[in-house]
């Protein structure tokens, strides 16, 4: 053999060794990774794994709470739940199998077919259900809800040629009293994606339902309670084999409101077909004891979602039905807030319990030709404060509000509430608007005249208030300073054999001023409903003392002509207001009217309501009075302003 033979098997075995090598360590780290898998998935990852094998063992059910009721004060039902029949399917357990291995209802148009010739169901109903059917595998998925007695007959006497098709009981939401308290209700309707981007999915799982407004939405979370489950064995198919756990499901709280429904259905009687609003609440707890809101709708037709028929009439409705006034409409709160603005006055030391002002039917700013008339043009002579409300003189707030500045007058009403949200267990609330100079350059990029705080001395220009507000205001004034969060639930139960458990009041700072202070604007509001006032014909013949203050609110301008309301378009027309308390020397009540484009003043028109409510909840006279019609449209024609 010769030397270069030698060295080409030499070199061959290198090579031959090198690849061995080479093998060898690729077999090696193939070996280390795959024990390194091995052991992440058998030591540090075997829970994760190990919960995943007994997922495909093992199916939890979702069992829905029974969903809390509402009541008014005397127990009286609001929003319940009453039982229905739902046919149900799980897709995956419709199949049969036949002789020939092939399933009969495996095709869930096949199933809508044949389960149509025993139940009426509508194109809206097999829609809906062929969606989610064909989303939803293991899951029930309603084919159609409600049931009648004849339907749930005729499919249990069937119910045989149906495998995986079963007639459950659920419960279903319902408004007793249709319209009566809508806006303060609400209405619950089916969870739609936003709703699921904001749940505990978990919590809802199996609930078809959620609170939409009102206190229905508000309290979701004491209304709806705690779901259950029930854990099951199923088999490669999915189906049920055997129960291994079960956790039954926590009811919702029951919920018992401030309002009275008797003075509620006053309220809506006593705006009859009006818009307007009426707030009422106890000075002494902050409960709200009626919130009425005009026109109403009725809450069940949003329950299993409203067609679009409905909804078009509701949306479309000029009167706006699904507009809250009492909370989202904001109106210049007009000679209401004159009350306020005297303590404000005092409190700051612009004007003390003797001032007077000379009312020559007008008021001028020094050096300007432009005059801010009073709505009595002959004047009123000299008048001090309590004449000033008595009589609701503009001279007096003019000068009062131009003295005491925009910002000392605005930081004062805030005091009361005013420029911000009460803070009610209600959503959508407004906060509506206390200007400022700020908030003028900001928003109309213009400066703050002294004209604008004049006329916001009487509660026009800028100033937008809700009747929330202006009842809440009017608590204050009830409690002399006392400030106490408005809120419409009372009281909450967690299980039938449990008594009512009331919420204590939530307290706001108390509005600091002297007692002689607020006991003289008191009586210039007791003067406004007794003979010289501005609402005597609201307030005579009252078996107890009534303070008050009525307002009108200025929708359109007429330019220095003469107002008429008669000869104007009715949604011209100037707002009604009215606020007061009673008995005046111990507040049981406090309420707010507001009537929109009324044919008179706020004494003419929303005093009489406001005195006819206060008669239903002191004296308890809450029947429907056939008079109030008449007597609202005969006081129209003799008081043109407040």
């Amino acid at each position: 053999m010769n030397e270069r033979s030698i060295k080409f098997e030499r070199d061959e075995q290198h090579l031959f060794n090198a690849r061995i090598i080479a093998a060898a360590l690729l077999i090696l780290f193939a070996l280390l990774g795959i024990l390194a898998r091995a052991y992440h998935l058998q030591v540090l990852e075997n829970g994760k794994y190990a919960e995943l094998s007994r997922q495909h063992y093992q199916k939890r059910i979702p069992i829905p709470p029974n969903r809390g009721q509402i009541y008014d004060r005397n127990g009286v039902l609001l929003a319940g739940s009453h039982t229905q029949y739902v046919l149900e399917v799980v897709r995956d357990s419709i199949g049969d199998e036949n002789k020939d291995g092939k399933s009969t209802l495996a095709d869930i148009d096949v199933l809508v077919e044949r389960l149509g010739e025993f139940i009426s169901l509508s194109e809206k109903d097999i829609r809906v259900f062929t969606q989610n059917a064909r989303k939803f595998k293991y899951q029930p998925v309603p084919v159609k809800e409600n049931l009648s007695e004849q339907e749930v007959a005729t499919f249990s006497v069937n119910r045989p040629r149906f495998p995986g098709v079963n007639l459950e009981v659920r419960m279903e939401r319902y408004y007793p009293l249709g319209t009566i308290a809508s806006h303060i209700i609400g209405y619950v309707g089916r969870i739609d994606e936003r709703d699921l981007e904001k749940l505990n999915k978990d919590e809802y799982l199996g609930t078809s339902h959620i609170g939409k407004t009102g206190v229905e939405a508000f309290h979701e979370d004491r209304l709806h309670g705690q779901a259950g489950f029930d854990l099951v064995e199923v088999d490669a198919h999915g189906k049920t084999q055997e129960e291994l756990e079960k956790r039954s499901p926590i009811g919702g709280q029951d919920l018992f409101l401030g309002i009275d429904i008797n003075l509620q259905m006053t309220s809506e009687r006593l705006l009859k077909d009006e818009r307007g609003a009426i707030v009422a609440l106890d000075p002494q707890t902050g409960e709200v004891l009626t919130l009425a809101s005009m026109p109403g709708y009725d809450p069940n037709l949003f329950i299993n979602g409203i067609s679009h028929k409905d909804y078009t009439e509701l949306r479309d409705n000029p009167d706006r039905p699904l507009y809250n006034r009492a909370l989202q409409g904001t109106y210049p709160p007009g000679s209401t807030i004159k009350p306020m603005v005297g303590v404000a006055g005092l409190a700051e030391g612009v004007i003390n319990p003797g001032s007077h002002v000379y009312d020559p039917g007008f008021f001028r700013l020094s050096g300007q030709k432009h005059v801010f008339r009073c709505w009595n043009k002959r004047g009123h002579g000299s008048v001090n404060l309590k004449h000033a409300i008595t009589q609701s003189c503009d001279t007096f707030f003019y000068d009062l509000a131009y003295r005491m500045g925009i910002d000392r007058f605005s930081g004062f009403m805030h005091k009361f509430g005013f420029g911000e949200e009460t803070g009610i267990d209600l959503p959508s609330e407004s906060p509506g608007l206390m200007p400022t100079p700020e908030w003028k350059e900001k928003r109309h990029k213009r400066n703050w005249y002294p004209g604008d705080t004049v006329n916001v001395g009487i509660g026009q220009g800028y100033w937008l208030a809700t009747p929330l507000q202006l009842a809440h205001a009017t608590t204050v004034m009830a409690n002399r300073g006392v400030r106490l969060r408005p809120h419409v639930l009372r009281g909450v139960r967690t299980a039938k054999n449990q008594e009512e458990q009331i919420l204590k009041p939530d307290p706001f700072p108390t509005v600091e001023a002297e007692e002689k202070f607020w006991d003289l604007t008191v009586q210039g509001m007791e003067s406004v409903m007794h003979p010289g006032g501005t609402a005597r014909a609201a307030g005579a013949g009252a078996p107890y003392r009534i303070a008050g203050k009525t307002g009108t609110a200025q929708v359109f301008g007429l330019a220095g002509g003469k107002y008429n309301a008669g000869r104007i378009a009715k949604r011209l027309r100037d707002h009604a207001l009215f606020v007061g308390f009673a008995p005046a020397d111990e507040p049981k009540i406090a309420v707010a009217v507001i009537v929109e484009n009324a044919l008179g003043g706020g004494g003419s028109v929303a005093a009489p309501i406001g005195r006819k409510l206060m008669d239903a909840y002191l004296l308890k006279q809450y029947d429907n009075d056939e008079t109030l019609e008449a007597e609202v449209t005969a006081g129209a024609q003799d008081d043109p302003h407040d």
